[in-house]
């Protein structure tokens, strides 16, 4: 195999023993362009992205290995970088679709020379199992399904082997989006049900660590907690072949080590690096830095209305008044990404999400509306933030902190391990005030209202309960958005969430990485996880 001295190697760098003696002796990547080498500090805990529990960094294993029916096309932006299109639809396993006249029936077309890996034509009835195992096994894969209003395996039909139909119980803008996701993946079938049994019936175990799809690439190795290896398939019927052979993953914690491989050219490409590195890389010129604004993201500061202060919406006004957000852009996220803070009006005009609050530090104003408030005694609360984001919200929770105890507000600092943040964050929702991140996949205002502020849904880390809101989004969801009702519902959802503020907007993160100059077809997705398909690298 392709540097197997690299393989073994840099796992010793993954515990910081010998990492600098290891750098000085390790020779510059070899002169070929086969083999891509990609460091992440984050672990990937299964190959199957419908399984309970697998984590967010696993789902780049969906997104290379299988094929959905749509992806979207690709666009440039701006600094010249590439991103997917949300407004591009296009064919992966469907070579085409039709969607009836009332928008509830949707029909497909396979590709007559889509394959497995082992052969066996990719038909409709894979896609029914495919779809019927999503939206039953319950879970972040369920609930990503039923966004576009796919939620019962009765709604799936194999016309015949090269026809699937969906039936809506209406019609609604997010289903053909959400076929794109990492979730809505076709699986081989005949492989799987070939090792269900009555106790796992939808082959859990075995795709856990063995994928069966008809992708671009294969898994030709996973050690658990080291490195993934994927080899390409050369049969892919969905798209162009890719220039690349090999992609080795690399999961290295540290991220100085990982800084210290790009730089000196001993791997390709770093995935998800601090805002920090990415501004200090750029400026150095060695390598490649993209920085590019996570669509329908926002990095928030959550105050909880399940703990009593927070109900006051003096309270959440006054901090968000408080919050030195100039310090934070500046310090935590190095002027990358989006601000958030600063917008012209209480009432807006734009439907563009994320948009500005009219929310900048005026301390004087803080200290007026804790005076008006319940709690003009202040009061001590912990703020918790997930470690596993230590690199932009500690800075952000230390200023914060400053801040706050300058309005009468003892904070605490409450260091929550990246492996239990989702519980108690975002499922016992359990954390008085909190900093979190959330980025809707589906690139509309009403589907991140939907997720963020309606009472009960996951990511509502501050149990935010207000009727109004619910009421616009249930019946902006699945509305068209060249329907007269839709813009000033979304207007007037945005209103009442700069009032009521019980999440306060930060700033717009951005989605950083670095590659080394001959490394090209970057594109950035919705979902963060790296598509190496489109990838190449050239000779020197």
């Amino acid at each position: 195999m392709y540097r197997r001295d690299f393989l073994k190697g840099v796992s010793a760098l993954s515990v910081g023993v010998g990492a600098l003696t290891f750098l000085k002796s390790m020779p510059a990547l070899a002169a070929r362009n086969d083999t891509l080498v990609v460091v992440t500090g984050t672990t990937i805990n299964s190959l199957d992205i419908h399984r309970s529990g697998t984590n967010r960094p696993s789902y780049q294993v969906a997104v290379n290995c299988y094929d959905r029916l749509l992806t979207f096309g690709h666009k440039q932006l701006e600094d010249g970088s590439l991103s997917y299109d949300y407004d591009n639809l296009q064919p992966e396993l469907a070579e085409s679709w039709e969607v009836s006249e009332d928008g509830r029936t949707l029909t497909f077309k396979i590709r007559d020379n889509a394959r497995f890996w082992d052969g066996k034509p990719v038909t409709a009835h894979d896609v029914k199992w495919s779809f019927d195992r999503a939206v039953t096994l319950g879970g972040f894969p369920t609930a990503q399904m039923a966004a576009g209003s796919l939620e019962e395996p009765e709604q799936f039909e194999a016309v015949d082997d090269k026809t699937f139909r969906i039936r809506l119980p209406h019609s609604s803008k997010l289903t053909l989006p959400d076929l794109t996701t990492p979730v809505a993946i076709v699986i081989n079938s005949e492989v799987a049900k070939v090792h269900a049994t009555d106790q796992d019936p939808w082959a859990t175990e075995y795709l856990h660590r063995n994928p069966a799809g008809s992708g671009a690439f294969k898994v030709e190795r996973w050690d658990s907690g080291q490195q993934l290896v994927y080899s390409r398939n050369d049969d892919w019927a969905c798209g162009p072949v890719p220039k690349i052979q090999r992609v080795i993953i690399r999961e290295i914690p540290s991220q100085s080590t990982r800084r210290a491989l790009i730089e000196r050219g001993d791997v390709h490409f770093s995935q998800s690096i601090p805002a920090k590195d990415a501004r200090e890389l750029e400026a150095a010129g060695k390598v490649k830095v993209v920085s590019t604004p996570i669509e329908n993201c926002l990095h928030v500061l959550c105050t909880n209305l399940n703990f009593e202060p927070f109900q006051d919406k003096k309270v959440r006004q006054a901090i968000a008044y408080a919050v030195p957000y100039e310090a934070i852009f500046n310090n935590a996220a190095y002027g990358r990404g989006v601000p958030m803070w600063g917008g012209d009006s209480t009432k807006p005009e734009s439907t563009a999400w994320p948009q500005p609050f009219p929310y900048s530090q005026d301390m004087e104003k803080a200290k007026a509306l804790m005076a008006e408030s319940g709690h003009a005694d202040g009061f001590s609360v912990p703020l918790s933030f997930d470690l596993g984001q230590a690199d932009w919200a500690e800075p952000t929770a230390l200023l914060i902190q400053e801040a706050l105890g300058k309005i009468g507000i003892k904070v605490s600092l409450n260091k929550v391990p990246g492996a239990n943040w989702r519980t108690v964050a975002l499922v016992e929702k359990s954390l008085p005030l909190h900093l979190e991140n959330f980025g809707g996949w589906l690139n509309t205002p009403d589907y991140y209202f939907y997720w963020a502020y309606v009472k009960g849904n996951l990511f509502n880390s501050s149990n935010y309960d207000n009727k109004e809101i619910a009421g616009l989004v249930d019946e902006t969801l699945y509305m068209a958005q060249d329907d007269p009702k839709y813009a000033p519902n979304i207007r007037r959802m945005i209103e009442i969430a700069i009032d009521d503020v019980p999440r306060i907007p930060l700033y717009q993160p951005s989605l950083n990485v670095a590659m080394q100059q001959n490394t090209g077809g970057y594109e950035y997705w919705y979902h963060r996880q790296l598509d190496v398909r489109p990838l190449t690298l050239k000779q020197d």
